[in-house]
Formats: C-alpha cells, sequence, structure tokens
C-alpha cells in the first residue's frame, strides 16, 4: 500500500468516528482550544478525549500549535479538501459547485437572520488561522525560503525586506518595478531556523492593532513541518482573505524547494478568479 493511500486510510477512519467528527465541529466553530475546552464541549473525559484527538492528529485533521504549557488545537481542512478533491469534485464539478453555491448562500441568509444585531458595541471574536504543511528540505533550507528576498520574490510575488533581527523593519516589496510596499511590520522573534515571528500590517495608516505571524518549522529526518499562525486579525474579511492566500503562497514555497521551480502559474490567481 502507497504512503498516499495509507495517510487517506487514516483520514476516512478518524472521520467515520461520529464523537471525532462533532470534535472537528466544535473547532471549526472555535478554533484553538484545549484540551479541556473541548472536553467541555463534547462532554467527555480527558483520557477519551486525548484517545479521540491523537488519532485527529495521526490523520493531520488537527494540528496541535503550543503556547507555553498549553497545547492549542486547530482544525486542518487539507485532508478534507483532498477527499473533496479526489473523490467528488472530479464526478460532476459543474453541478456540485452549482448546489453548493445555492446551499452557502440559504446557509449566510440563514445565519444573518439568526445572529441578533450588535447593539453592545462588541464584535464577535474572530478566531486565528493555523496552516500546516510538510515539505521534503531542511530547517534551513525553509528559513532561508521565508527570510531571503530574492527567493520570497521567486514563489511570493514580494520581495520581504529586512535583516531579520528582533525589532527590525519587514517590508513586503512587489517585484513589478514599482517597489511599492504592500505590507510591512517588525520582527518580534527570530530564532533561526526554527521559529520567526513578525506583525503584519496591510493597511499600517489604520489605527488597528497589528495581526501577528508566527512561522514554526519542526525538522524530522528528511521532511520539514512548517505550521503558520495568523493572529490577532482585525475582522473576518481578512480572515477569509487569508485563508485563502496563505495556502497558496505556502503551495508554491512547497513547490519551490522541493522541484527548484515555483508552480507554472500563481495560485493565488484562482481565487481571483474563482467568481469570475
Amino acid at each position: 500500500m502507497s504512503g498516499e493511500a495509507n495517510a487517506m486510510d487514516l483520514v476516512f477512519k478518524a472521520l467515520a468516528d461520529p464523537t471525532r467528527r462533532l470534535m472537528l465541529d466544535r473547532l471549526r466553530g472555535q478554533d484553538g482550544q484545549t484540551l479541556g475546552e473541548l472536553c467541555e464541549h463534547v462532554g467527555m473525559a480527558r483520557q477519551s478525549a486525548t484517545q479521540h484527538l491523537d488519532l485527529l492528529v495521526g490523520a493531520g485533521l488537527v494540528s496541535v500549535v503550543r503556547r507555553g504549557r498549553e497545547r492549542l488545537h486547530y482544525l486542518n481542512p487539507v485532508p478534507i479538501h483532498e477527499i473533496e478533491e479526489r473523490w467528488i469534485s472530479g464526478f460532476d464539478r459543474p453541478r456540485l459547485r452549482a448546489l453548493s453555491a445555492v446551499k452557502t448562500q440559504a446557509e449566510e441568509y440563514a445565519m444573518a437572520a439568526e445572529t441578533p444585531d450588535d447593539t453592545s458595541g462588541t464584535a464577535d471574536p474572530v478566531p486565528d488561522y493555523v496552516y500546516v504543511t510538510y515539505i521534503r528540505a531542511t530547517a534551513e533550507q525553509v528559513w532561508r525560503a521565508l527570510t531571503d528576498a530574492d527567493l520570497t520574490a521567486r514563489y511570493w510575488g514580494h520581495a520581504n525586506v529586512s535583516d531579520w533581527a528582533p525589532g527590525s523593519r519587514w517590508e513586503h516589496r512587489r517585484v513589478d518595478g514599482s517597489d511599492a510596499v504592500d505590507v510591512v511590520g517588525r520582527v518580534l522573534e527570530a530564532e533561526p531556523p526554527t521559529r520567526l515571528v513578525i506583525t503584519f500590517e496591510d493597511a499600517p495608516d489604520s489605527e488597528r492593532e497589528a495581526s501577528v505571524v508566527t512561522f514554526t518549522v519542526e525538522p524530522h529526518q528528511d521532511i520539514v513541518r512548517l505550521t503558520v499562525t495568523h493572529e490577532k486579525l482585525p475582522n473576518r474579511e481578512m480572515l477569509g482573505g487569508i485563508s485563502k492566500g496563505w495556502p497558496a503562497v505556502l503551495a508554491n514555497l512547497k513547490s519551490l524547494l522541493e522541484t527548484g521551480d515555483a508552480l507554472p502559474q500563481a495560485p493565488w490567481e484562482m481565487n481571483a478568479n474563482a467568481h469570475a
């Protein structure tokens, strides 16, 4: 049995249990929960919940991010997306897309109808975004890909420019000849080659607090696990944007490191044309 088939079997096995599906639903509603919080939501003892979580983590459906002494659990949608691509979309993509659009519109309308107006002036909290990918590379290669201006220009379409010392400014510069800067920030932490924390300001003239991006690089033999956590998001509009942007950028990074070339077309262009 191939490694890909075995990985898919783990995903199907994990999804077959209603308790584990409930856990995924709870994380979809509120990402970044501790074990204790999940136990409260599913009404289960810690030992039983841990066994279910271990299976979800093993299948790649849940990612764990350490925050001090806490272990926070995040939903990782990539395996489910791969199931959709392999087992669903290819059969009748146009009809399924149309049905999905109708269903989504109905659900959005229902949510809008059921959500009371907020008269307190306090908006619903925006969840953190976490994305995990595995790359055949060394930690040093991934670190260089994240911090080298020439490499970021190849897979991101922007050059990330900084000396990457804590406290230093970094800039996300266009490479179309204009040298325009679309994102700026500060380096909060830099521990080559395993951890980089930066602020991320895509509207630096606004008064809102900057969001924070953490890159965690964990080497394991011939591969690394790269986890990107984007926190302190100001609104759900930005969450929607980065939820499309980060997977596209990191797919291009992965392709560059594993094959020597970025993807033949910029993957974020698919998102731009999705509703064309």
